[in-house]
C-alpha cells in the first residue's frame, strides 16, 4: 500500500477530509462522480473507470454521473447495462479510429468524433439502472457567437472570459442533457444557467457529439432535438473540470481526475489566477484522485496523452496508437493504487484541495 501511494495525488475539500478522518469511505458515501473534459487525457482514467464499474458502482444506491467532452463519453459508458463493454468500445474507437490527415477540415473531425460517440452507445439507447443519473454537459452559443464559428468570434469570447468568467455567459449557455434518476445539478449556480433537456433516442448521439465538439477544430452540432435551437459546442468551454455544486448536502463527490486541481472553464486553463481555485465552497465535499507527477514521468513522452500528440506523431498513426496504448496500460498501475487507497483510505496522505 505504501509503495503504491507514490503514484497518487490525493486531494480533498474540508468536509470530505473530516469524513475521511472520522468515517473512512464506502461506496454508499459517494453521491456524485464528475468527469472532466480534456480530450485524450481522459484515456488515462479508463482503467480506473473499469474498476469503479466492477467494484464500487453496483454498491452505490444513488449516484450522479456528470461529464463534458470525453468525460461525458466515459460517464455515458458507465451508465450502460454493460459498462465494461462500453468502456472498451470507447477506448478502441478513441485511440484507433482518429487517424486524421494533416490539417483535417472541421467536417472530417466532426464526422470522426460522431463515430467515436456512436461507439459508446448501446444501439443508440442508454439503460441507466435504478438509482443512477447521467448529465451530459454542452455549451450552446448565444449572443455575439450565435450562428458564428470563425476565429475572431471565439477570440472575442476568450477576451470576455479573461475580463470576467461571468462575461463568457454572453456567448454561451449551459445545456445539460439528462437521463435516469433526478440529478443534484438542477438549479443554475452561475451566469451560464442550467437548461435541462431529456436524453432520448432522438438526441442522444447529437448530445454526446456536441459535448466533444471543439471550436475551430470541429463543426458545431446544430438544433439538437428537444433542446433550444442553435449551435452546440464542447461542454468544457463552460465546465472544463466541472467545478459545480455536486451533491450539495447529500454526500461526497468522488472525482477521478488527471490533474490535482479543478479548473472552471476550458479558457481558464490559460489564466494562472483562475486555473487552480482554492477554498472554493463547491469543493467542500470533493475527493480528487489523480496520478502523481512521479507516475506521469513513467508514461510515454513523460506526459499523459493529449491533443498535441496528433501533431507530435503526424501521419505516423501507428506510433501514436502505440504510445496511447502504452500509457493506458501503465495507468492500470494508477488504477490499482487508487482502488487500494479507496479500500483503506489513509487521510494522512491527502492534501487540501
Amino acid at each position: 500500500m505504501a509503495d503504491s501511494q507514490q503514484w497518487l495525488d490525493l486531494r480533498a475539500g474540508p468536509r470530505a477530509l473530516v469524513h475521511l478522518r472520522e468515517r473512512g469511505l464506502a461506496p454508499e458515501d459517494v453521491r456524485a462522480i464528475p468527469a472532466a473534459a480534456g480530450g485524450p487525457k481522459g484515456l488515462a482514467l479508463i482503467p480506473f473507470d473499469e474498476r469503479i464499474a466492477r467494484d464500487w458502482l453496483p454498491a452505490m444506491p444513488r449516484v450522479d454521473l456528470a461529464g463534458a467532452s470525453i468525460g461525458a463519453w466515459r460517464m455515458a459508458a458507465l451508465s450502460q447495462r454493460d459498462p465494461l463493454s462500453a468502456l472498451a468500445r470507447l477506448r478502441h474507437a478513441y485511440v484507433r479510429e482518429q487517424n486524421y490527415r494533416r490539417d483535417p477540415p472541421a467536417a472530417e473531425v466532426s464526422s470522426t468524433i460522431r463515430a467515436v460517440a456512436r461507439q459508446v452507445l448501446d444501439g443508440g439507447v442508454l439503460h441507466p439502472r435504478a438509482g443512477l443519473s447521467l448529465d451530459v454537459l454542452t455549451a450552446r452559443a448565444r449572443g455575439p457567437l450565435a450562428g458564428r464559428r470563425d476565429r475572431p468570434a471565439f477570440a472575442r469570447a476568450a477576451l470576455s472570459n479573461a475580463l470576467a468568467r461571468s462575461r463568457l455567459a454572453r456567448h454561451f449557455e449551459r445545456v445539460v442533457f439528462h437521463a435516469g434518476e433526478p440529478s443534484t445539478l438542477v438549479e443554475s449556480p452561475d451566469a451560464f444557467g442550467m437548461t435541462r433537456v431529456q436524453l432520448d433516442t432522438v438526441n442522444l448521439e447529437d448530445a454526446l457529439t456536441a459535448s466533444g465538439s471543439i471550436p475551430l477544430v470541429c463543426d458545431p452540432v446544430r438544433d439538437i432535438a428537444l433542446a433550444p435551437p442553435g449551435n452546440y459546442w464542447d461542454g468544457g468551454l463552460i465546465d472544463y473540470h466541472l467545478l459545480l455544486p455536486h451533491a450539495r448536502g447529500e454526500g461526497l463527490v468522488l472525482y477521478p481526475h488527471f490533474v490535482p486541481h479543478v479548473t472552471p472553464g476550458w479558457l481558464d486553463k490559460h489564466l494562472p489566477w483562475r486555473r487552480r481555485p482554492r477554498a472554493h465552497p463547491w469543493l467542500d465535499n470533493v475527493i480528487v484522485i489523480a496520478p502523481s507527477r512521479a507516475f506521469v514521468e513513467r508514461l510515454p513522452d513523460r506526459k499523459l496523452p493529449d491533443r498535441s500528440d496528433f501533431h507530435r506523431y503526424g501521419l505516423d498513426h501507428a506510433a501514436r496508437i502505440r504510445a496511447w496504448e502504452r500509457a493506458i496500460a501503465e495507468c492500470e498501475r494508477f488504477a490499482d493504487a487508487a482502488m487500494a487507497w479507496l479500500a483503506r483510505p489513509d487521510p494522512t496522505v491527502v492534501k487540501s484541495l
